[in-house]
């Protein structure tokens, strides 16, 4: 992020702004709606303001190179030419803040596409790298705010100091207004009906207890068990991103990705608790007290876990923990990695009168493949999704063919499923190990059964077979 989004207060000083033509007009009217005060030097002598506000816009004349930089408080150029880069470079010397149109090198600064709602603002940028690709965003904000939720804002604004002096602990202030936007209140404001929403705030005798507070006046705590999924932000349910914004802590694992992390509210803790393989982490008993002190504090703790909770991420065990503890939790599931390879590799683990079973297991280590008992998995029509099984690979094949599974069963390794860098490798059960050694690191999952047939990368194997056969027999025939 090279360009850090700020709100500058137009009601500190002038806007001096040097240009002429469409361009320069279009930044008058988005000035003037804003409220600024405006001192612009029209340097094609052309100063029409028709169409445009024009009670804060004062016409200056001479050299804008010149002019009088005392109070001004930002500077753009827009149709300005070569007067622009002139500009910028005073403005630099002085330490105002400087926008160029269309020219970033001279620019400390870059208009965003705004979406406006009174007291709401919302600012899309791109850096300056594309603005269509900002303005397409900025219709989408557009078509699905509500048209009335800067008036949500400015109603809050108006009992924020009173309830803030009626509640005094900052956690729960939180969760007062998180009520109040969430709840029947805030729907009253944004249908318009102000009047009765500020008769139906103002019947809130204990806004502490409305927020949730226990007896003793405190904010209470509560664990929310989130599934992250495989890896791509965009699979997050939007259950689980609400428990993400609405956090106080979180306790992530090693497998969630930094895309992840960043839809967490900014101003909540994150503590890393996962580990990977081969490496020491705090243990499950640690983990399970970090929540435990985290509820009781009364914060809102997340346990944030790659794929799902309740799929080999031992998610049963700590509700057991916090159910034990006497702290309140909830469960958001996510998507795990086989469902999350199955849809990008178009893998379907089930299909009609072939695969009529799933069985996963998980085969951490080589001992935990050699306790599998592998007669249970011989059934054709049985898919077998492994999870956490790439240093066992050699175990899981010895296991299936040792219990008659045939050495030709379609296999796949699927690695870093929904993330940028997914790999998939397929082949047969008998060259399962070299199939791991292709993908380049985990994490990943082993799928074993007919339905790998049925997917995209084993199409495309055997279509680059066949090319070559086809090209092999083309050249034999030439000589």
């Amino acid at each position: 992020m090279r360009f850090l989004p700020v709100f500058l207060d137009l009601q500190t000083g002038v806007v001096l702004l040097v240009g002429a033509g469409d361009l320069v007009r279009a930044k008058l009217r988005l000035l003037a709606a804003a409220g600024a005060r405006i001192r612009w030097f029209a340097t094609d002598g052309n100063r029409d303001v028709s169409g445009i506000d024009a009670t804060r816009i004062e016409i200056a004349t001479g050299d804008p190179l010149g002019a009088d930089l005392g109070g001004v408080i930002a500077v753009l150029c827009a149709g300005a030419g070569d007067i622009g880069v002139a500009m910028a470079a005073r403005a630099k010397a002085v330490g105002l803040p400087v926008n160029v149109m269309d020219d970033l090198d001279h620019s400390t600064f870059i208009f965003p596409a705004i979406v406006d709602r009174g007291d709401v603002v919302v600012a899309v940028g791109t850096g300056g790298a594309s603005p269509v690709v900002a303005r397409r965003v900025r219709e989408r904000i557009e078509a699905v705010l509500p048209a009335r939720i800067g008036d949500l804002a400015s109603f809050i604004g108006r009992f924020r100091k009173s309830i803030h002096a009626r509640i005094p602990e900052f956690a729960l202030r939180r969760r007062f207004w998180e009520r109040i936007v969430d709840g029947p209140i805030g729907a009253l404001v944004l249908a318009g009906q102000r009047g009765e929403a500020e008769k139906a705030l103002q019947q809130i005798s204990d806004p502490s207890a409305f927020a949730g507070a226990t007896a003793l006046g405190k904010a209470k705590g509560h664990v929310t068990l989130v599934g992250a999924g495989p890896g791509d932000p965009d699979l997050l349910t939007i259950k689980a991103l609400r428990a993400l914004q609405d956090a106080d802590v979180v306790f992530y694992d090693e497998l969630v990705s930094s895309e992840i992390l960043d839809r967490v509210r900014r101003d909540a803790s994150r503590i890393p608790v996962g580990r990977r393989v081969g490496k020491p982490g705090i243990g499950q008993d640690a983990i399970n007290k970090l929540m435990i002190e985290a509820a009781k504090s009364g914060q809102r703790a997340v346990r944030l876990k790659g794929g799902d909770p309740f799929i080999f991420g031992r998610g049963g065990e700590e509700i057991e923990a916090l159910r034990q503890a006497g702290v309140a939790y909830s469960v958001v599931p996510g998507i795990t990695a086989s469902l999350g390879a199955a849809a990008q590799f178009e893998t379907p683990l089930t299909f009609r009168h072939e695969a009529l079973r799933i069985t996963f297991l998980t085969a951490h280590k080589a001992r935990d493949a050699e306790n599998v008992d592998w007669l249970a998995l011989t059934d054709k029509k049985m898919t077998v999704v492994v999870y956490m099984g790439m240093t066992a690979a050699p175990t899981i094949r010895a296991g299936l063919l040792a219990a008659g599974r045939s050495p030709q069963t379609p296999v796949a390794v699927f690695a870093r499923v929904t993330r940028p860098d997914a790999k998939a490798a397929v082949g047969t059960l008998e060259h399962l190990p070299s199939l791991v050694e292709k993908i380049d690191g985990g994490p990943a999952i082993l799928v074993v059964g007919d339905v790998v047939s049925h997917s995209a990368p084993w199409r495309q194997v055997n279509l680059d077979a066949n090319l070559n056969q086809v090209i092999s027999d083309l050249l034999e025939a030439a000589e």
